[in-house]
């Protein structure tokens, strides 16, 4: 049966969202030809949608759901915390237990929490320019910190292209090439920075880690010239104890947080962590006027329900790591290592990055170390051709164009070669139709 005959209620539900809705989708990142499948309910590694198919979810909440879809020691907190109130508009306890574990897990000494990791790298870069006194930021070709002006630029490849319609032309941040630390410095030394923000792992351009020298290096220069050391970790910081940060060894000035911080499937979660002579310009009590601080603030910053989540989530963490992390690493490394097998049994022009329990796979003529060769020989055609192959088998991820598969501890290693096996299968499929011409 087709993908259009076995999802008819979602087509029906898309066209009426296309009414109401640009698009047709709340996220444009959601859609996909020819239109998107509607989810019902979660629970584990699976999804349902309204026409009750089940697909095997490798999406994970944006690799947000590191316990998978409907872990209950989280729910179960969310529920009693409604029984109490979602949000009050005051301080709360949940707030001081969260940033607690939150300075613990990341050996942070200050911690405020945000709406969104959007909002905690918008928090963040202002910091970085408040406690520097300087204006431009450096960021990475490809390296995405959510969609506010002062850091949508150089997202989608060509960089040279304005990321979105509307954006005022940012002078301010410069662009630098991931992973490549000549070229990195030699572009950001005739720039005075404020600060350098990164996911220490691309994520939106297909999970591609940096080099542990790249940080290293990095840390230094920005050492040398008085610049703050930012760390995207909305992705990947409850990926590994500590961060990755922690398994590089490479500590930033400020880290940024977001979706597992807020407990895996709530809004209002984010973070801003780092030392205290950069957090305390925050301080309303040692700042007391506002034009000598930076701004920080939002109507559900800190509500109760995101931070008792968010609290749960980490403690969850902590009780369990040694068990999580061998787990799932484990999990993503033999993926890695299987669907290399299956690219250089089939002579098939691919490569596999990733780290962790995060994995990637790039449709490229050459390995990609960055967004620039990430992007510029991609074959987006495969792409799509494979996530409609993979979604007619029930399994599901992000991005047709770029494949990334993030594991949870829902995930077992029969899943995970059921995935292995279904993109063999695609190579192998491919291979033959372009050798029957």
């Amino acid at each position: 049966m087709s993908y259009k005959e076995k999802t008819k209620t979602s087509k029906e539900l898309f066209e009426k969202a296309r009414r109401y809705i640009p698009g047709g989708a709340s996220y444009s990142l959601r859609y996909f030809e020819p239109y998107p499948f509607y989810v019902k309910k979660a629970k584990g590694s699976r999804i349902w949608d309204v026409d009750g198919n089940e697909y095997l979810d490798f999406w994970m909440v944006h690799f947000a759901a590191i316990f998978g879809h409907g872990y209950e020691p989280i729910i179960n907190a969310v529920k009693d915390q409604l029984e109490y109130g979602a949000h009050f508009g005051w301080c709360n306890e949940w707030e001081i237990k969260w940033a607690e574990a939150v300075c613990n897990w990341f050996n942070a000494e200050k911690v405020k929490p945000a709406n969104s990791g959007t909002e905690a790298n918008m928090y963040a870069v202002r910091l970085a320019r408040a406690y520097t006194g300087k204006k431009k930021i450096g960021k990475m070709e490809g390296g995405w910190h959510g969609g506010f002006n002062g850091l949508h630029r150089a997202v989608n490849y060509p960089y040279d292209k304005s990321s979105s319609l509307g954006l005022v032309e940012e002078e301010n941040v410069v662009p630098l090439p991931f992973n490549d630390l000549e070229g990195t410095i030699e572009r950001a030394k005739e720039e005075d920075l404020a600060g350098i923000i990164l996911e220490p792992v691309l994520g939106a351009t297909g999970v591609i880690p940096a080099s542990e020298d790249y940080l290293k290096g990095l840390r230094e220069f920005c050492d040398k010239r008085n610049i703050v050391l930012i760390f995207d970790e909305v992705i990947t910081g409850f990926r590994y104890p500590g961060g990755v940060q922690n398994y590089y060894k490479v500590k930033p000035d400020l880290t940024t947080l977001g979706k597992a911080v807020g407990g895996q499937y709530f809004a209002g979660a984010g973070g801003i962590c780092g030392i205290s002579e950069i957090m305390d310009l925050l301080d309303q009590i040692k700042r007391p006027n506002f034009w000598e601080r930076s701004f920080h603030g939002g109507t559900y910053v800190g509500n109760a329900l995101t931070m008792r989540a968010g609290y749960v989530t980490i403690k969850e963490l902590e009780k369990r790591k040694d068990e999580v992390y061998p787990y799932i690493n484990s999990l993503g490394e033999h993926g890695r290592k299987k669907i290399e097998e299956v690219l250089k049994e089939n002579k098939f022009e691919a490569y596999v990055t990733g780290l962790l329990s995060m994995i990637g796979l790039h449709f490229t003529k050459e390995r990609p170390t960055n967004g620039i060769t990430a992007e510029r020989t991609k074959n987006k055609e495969i792409g799509r051709k494979m996530f409609s192959y993979m979604l007619q088998r029930g399994i599901v991820y992000q991005r047709p164009e770029t494949p990334h598969f993030a594991i949870s501890t829902a995930h077992t290693k029969e899943e995970v070669e059921k995935l292995v096996e279904e993109i063999g299968n695609f190579i192998e499929e491919t291979k033959r139709k372009a050798e029957s011409f």
